[in-house]
């Protein structure tokens, strides 16, 4: 049977030809013998030589002169020849003056600093007195390309990523890559193309989409990693286009809010062949570029690629859960796939719908975590002590949630408006009341993560700042699927002032922009407040639902203390009426438990009504309350 010729054999035996043609001139001008050269001065399309020319427009002169330079480093009689041509022992690479004189073709600006072989590092000068003189040799990258091997340019390690298309597109995110592919078919380079909208993941596998559609290959670069304008910029961009042109790629480069913009523009300004960027780039200074947004995956979309992805059996364990967390978390087809193949992998009896809630949590937190802190629920219905109409509320907003798929989609009522089809509620009361309790509660309820925002880390006095703080909070909150609760929120949220000044300006800025995100927002948002008075009334109209968490009365209070003094604490003598007479809300009863409960371990005994009076004591001073007899009488 005939051995089929592969490619890597067929390039190889092409290259060979190819310096056995050049290494016949060398060899007539050195006085040695060389076997006759078969007539290859246009090599084959296919091979790696002529892409090489392609790619970098080399003449016939500029091509054998980088043949010579290869030849120095892959064949052994080529040394010598050099050698002997200079009349020199030492001088075994070519030089210029001695291709001048020997190449077919010689034209003196094939080493000036604009032209291809210098311009895209193809070869190296070495150290020596005049340009003519100086031993040439070729880039240890290229050289690998004419040999056929499968390399990325070392330099390039971790800042230059291929990715390939594999994975599901939406249509509508099938229509973008479409749409890029035509652009930069109908556009000469250098064209740059921003892709913004969807998340990171998204805007990424659309651009290798186009890319695989163009017959090219995606080449990654992180904003983060490109280095300040100057040299540096210039020899990396020139460094990843040259990559871009041997692999036959696509650049990205992948960008976002907090990335150097000046750097980024730097590197761009730099580039001649097209470009994707990802991200919301800020380039003062230069052309506007073409645009394109990436959408984000409709809850159906989510969900058909769950089915698609996850197969029938495990669809059928999942049952419902599946519609449920398509709505609940946004997270972007690569997630989806990894999510499923993982599950997939676990033992069949640990994959229930409990096991795909925890595991899309998990995955869906991460943007979050570093921006609000995380509350984990461990309480009931049962640990809320409000009045019916609370609870009522409460059950109603769950029910938003639980069901807001099937209503807003299913049912279609979400084509009546094109506001937020998310959830929000607004908590008012006195501190201790239970608003971070009911947030709790309705975090259980509902299977999902519960994150309070630190509203001192988002305010910030620079103009524009708070406005980004809360972009990443909002962006971060609508992949994870989580509960916010912002807590205390009028100090953020309070009434839009009379603008006398540009700090009034910015200040209702900020609170407009609130207004825009809380209302765009399609999870469950809760707000607390102490003072309902200072919420602004056209935030207040944008509330779904508002909950009064009133001072408890005596009933509740008694209530309280039931669930504050659980059955395995020992006590002796406690009477939860007697300690309802105390006028402090849920939280301060909380803080006296435990306050007790330290006391009587400490002494080795049960609680008893003298330590909840110490405590009570101490918390009450603690909120500088006086204690009435009427309050304490009898307790001891």
């Amino acid at each position: 049977m005939l051995h089929e010729e592969t490619y890597a054999e067929r390039n190889q035996r092409l290259l060979v030809a190819q310096l056995a043609r050049v290494y016949a001139p060398l060899a007539a001008r050195a006085g040695l013998d060389s076997p006759a050269p078969v007539d290859l001065s246009h090599p084959p399309p296919d091979c790696r030589l002529a892409q090489l020319v392609d790619a970098f427009r080399l003449s016939p002169f500029e091509r054998d002169l980088l043949l010579w330079c290869a030849g120095a480093e892959l064949e052994s009689g080529f040394g010598p020849a050099f050698a002997a041509a200079h009349g020199d022992p030492h001088r075994t690479a070519p030089t210029f003056g001695l291709a001048l004189a020997t190449l077919d073709g010689a034209h003196w600006d094939a080493l000036a600093p604009g032209g291809p072989l210098r311009r895209w590092r193809l070869v190296e000068i070495g150290a020596g007195t005049g340009l003519v003189a100086r031993p040439l040799h070729i880039d240890e990258r290229v050289l690998h390309f004419l040999a056929g091997i499968v390399c990325l340019d070392p330099r390039l390690d971790g800042v230059l990523e291929p990715v390939d298309s594999d994975g599901r597109l939406s249509p509508e995110q099938a229509l973008v890559a479409a749409d890029v592919v035509a652009l930069l078919d109908r556009m000469r380079p250098p064209v740059m193309v921003v892709l913004d909208g969807a998340a990171t993941a998204s805007r990424r596998r659309v651009a290798a989409h186009a890319a695989t559609a163009m017959g090219r290959l995606l080449l990654v670069v992180p904003a983060t990693l490109l280095p300040a304008s100057g040299p540096e910029s210039a020899t990396l961009a020139r460094l990843v286009e040259r990559e871009a042109a041997l692999l036959g790629g696509l650049l990205y480069v992948d960008c976002a809010d907090g990335d150097d913009q000046r750097a980024l523009g730097a590197f761009l300004d730099h580039l001649g062949c097209p470009v994707l960027v990802g991200g919301s780039p800020r380039l003062p200074g230069r052309p506007t570029p073409l645009r394109r947004t990436v959408p984000e995956l409709t809850s159906a979309e989510r969900r058909a690629i769950w089915l698609a992805s996850v197969g029938e059996s495990l669809a059928v364990r999942f049952g419902d859960a599946l519609a449920e967390v398509a709505e609940h978390y946004r997270l972007d087809a690569a997630s989806i796939e990894a999510l499923s193949a993982e599950l997939a992998a676990a033992d069949p009896l640990d994959a229930d719908a409990a096991a795909l809630r925890r595991a899309c949590r998990e995955r869906a937190r991460a943007g979050l975590d570093d921006l609000a802190t995380r509350i984990d629920p461990r309480v009931g219905w049962a640990d809320l002590v409000l009045p019916d109409a609370g609870i009522d509320t409460l059950r109603d907003v769950a029910r938003q949630v639980r069901h807001r798929s099937l209503v807003h989609h299913e049912w279609g009522m979400a084509s009546r408006t094109g506001r937020g089809l998310g959830v929000t509620a607004l908590f008012t009361g006195d501190s201790g009341t239970g608003k971070t309790l009911a947030a709790e509660v309705l975090a259980a309820e509902l299977d999902l993560d519960l994150y309070r925002i630190d509203l001192a880390a988002v305010v910030s006095k620079y103009i524009g700042e708070t406005e980004k703080n809360l972009k990443r909070v909002f962006d971060a909150a609508e992949a994870s699927g989580a509960v916010l609760l912002f807590d205390e929120a009028d100090a953020v949220f309070g009434k839009r002032s009379e603008v006398r000044d540009s700090h009034d300006r910015y200040a209702n800025l900020e609170i407009s922009y609130l207004l825009q995100r809380m209302e765009a927002y399609s999870g469950l948002a809760i707000l607390t407040t102490n003072l309902r008075s200072a919420v602004d009334r056209a935030f207040l109209r944008r509330i779904g639902s508002v909950v009064t968490f009133p001072f408890p009365d005596a009933a509740a209070r008694a209530r309280i203390w039931r669930l504050m003094l659980p059955p395995k604490l020992p006590v002796d003598g406690v009477d939860p009426a007697r300690l309802a007479r105390l006028q402090v809300p849920g939280g301060s009863i909380r803080n006296i438990a435990l306050a007790a409960a330290f006391l009587a371990a400490e002494r080795g005994g049960p609680v008893t009504m003298a330590d909840l009076l110490a405590a009570a004591r101490r918390e009450c001073a603690k909120l500088e309350k006086p204690l009435t007899d009427t309050e304490i009488g009898g307790w001891t």
